[in-house]
């Protein structure tokens, strides 16, 4: 008998221990939006020598938190945030971490981020709403170029598999250096934006592509047959004019396999950073394939200076080429604080110069998906009217 009731015994513990998760508790509230809009950070750590937090809502560098229990360290904004989505991280004893306390996690290439949204009218849009919402896929395209599957990510509206007449148009979108096609539908939330944009009236339904932008990699690490390997920016043929010599069987792709509306005039394309550059260069060697064009912190120096590979070459008269087949919307943003601002505001008067019509929006802020985001919300608003 007494070995039956240990061996129960063992049975219980052991069915406790695997499902342990199950009645873990968050070590404290971190991160606490207080009414007067400041938000505070909370940490447990009672052998951490020092603590900071760093973030997007920092105007600079890191802040460095307070012991306030012998266990508890503690940080509250001096001032009040606006209405925005943000990201931050912990920095305890010099190692990065994110937030015991905050399941919402997001990747952007090897860095881990927390994020938090402060409410207002701005960050409306980037939250889930009470609307109609779209469908997000994954899926796998073959890449003629490269003679393999590749991996793309594609948001369609609410109702289109209801309405099986229905066409849309696409909006093509371009990550950064680094990115894959999971970085808009994570840290961009493009699915939210849409949805929103949509049921207020704001957008016209369309189809957004989100293609993966590194050549030699078919997928985002951890979806492709490379495995778990570690992210990184330094990948090669990410500017060699490959991406740009395929981008058409792509977009070929995608109205075979979805019911787009397969004109110039219902085609846009965005990117952010190397994105940006990427966007610049397809449009431009494709004048005839998109009508709305928008460059996001774009790297927009490379093209200037036409270097790379031969697709860049004659890059001014291509530029005219495009230009003189008047593209409903040339747009470009770029925030005040990026170190890409200048080499923007010279491409803006060497565009000047030329006649070229373009609209340039100049914010706060620096290189943060901060402000990507919110130029999304803005270009969705403007294009295919």
């Amino acid at each position: 008998m007494k070995r039956l009731l240990s061996l129960i015994a063992l049975c219980c513990a052991l069915h406790l221990s695997a499902q342990e998760a199950l009645w873990w508790k968050t070590p404290t509230t971190s991160p606490e939006i207080n009414e007067n809009r400041t938000v505070t950070f909370r940490l447990k750590a009672p052998y951490a020598k020092k603590v900071e937090v760093t973030g997007d809502f920092l105007p600079e560098g890191n802040a460095e938190m307070r012991k306030v229990q012998p266990d508890l360290w503690e940080y509250t904004t001096p001032f009040p945030l606006r209405a925005d989505l943000y990201s931050y991280a912990f920095i305890m004893d010099g190692v990065r971490i994110t937030d015991p306390s905050n399941v919402y996690v997001t990747r952007d290439v090897v860095t881990m981020n927390n994020i938090f949204i402060v409410d207002g009218p701005r960050s409306k849009v980037y939250q889930e709403l009470d609307v109609p919402h779209g469908t997000v896929s994954k899926i796998w395209y073959p890449c003629d170029q490269l003679q393999r599957m590749r991996r793309l990510t594609v948001y369609t509206p609410a109702g289109y598999s209801e309405n099986g007449t229905t066409r849309y148009p696409v909006l093509y979108l371009l990550h950064g250096m680094g990115g894959d096609e999971e970085a808009w539908i994570t840290l961009g939330r493009v699915a939210q934006i849409m949805d929103n944009l949509i049921a207020m009236g704001k957008a016209k339904p369309m189809i957004v592509v989100m293609p993966n932008g590194n050549m030699d990699q078919v997928a985002a690490p951890g979806y492709g047959p490379d495995g778990n390997i570690v992210p990184t920016i330094e990948l090669p043929r990410t500017c060699d004019g490959t991406y740009e010599q395929s981008f058409p069987n792509l977009v070929r792709y995608i109205d075979r396999t979805y019911r787009t509306i397969p004109r110039k005039n219902s085609r846009a394309i965005a990117g952010l950073s190397m994105g940006g550059f990427h966007t610049m260069m397809i449009s431009k060697e494709y004048p005839d394939l998109f009508d709305y064009v928008g460059l996001f912190s774009a790297s927009v120096k490379k093209n200037v200076d036409g270097v790379y590979s031969p697709v860049y070459e004659r890059f001014h008269d291509k530029l005219r080429t495009q230009f003189a087949k008047r593209p409903a919307l040339y747009w470009i943003a770029i925030g005040k604080e990026d170190f890409l601002y200048p080499a923007n505001v010279e491409f803006c008067e060497l565009l000047d110069r030329n006649r070229h019509r373009h609209e340039f929006l100049e914010t706060e802020g620096g290189h943060i998906w901060k402000n990507w985001r919110f130029y999304l919300k803005e270009f969705a608003q403007k294009i295919f009217k």
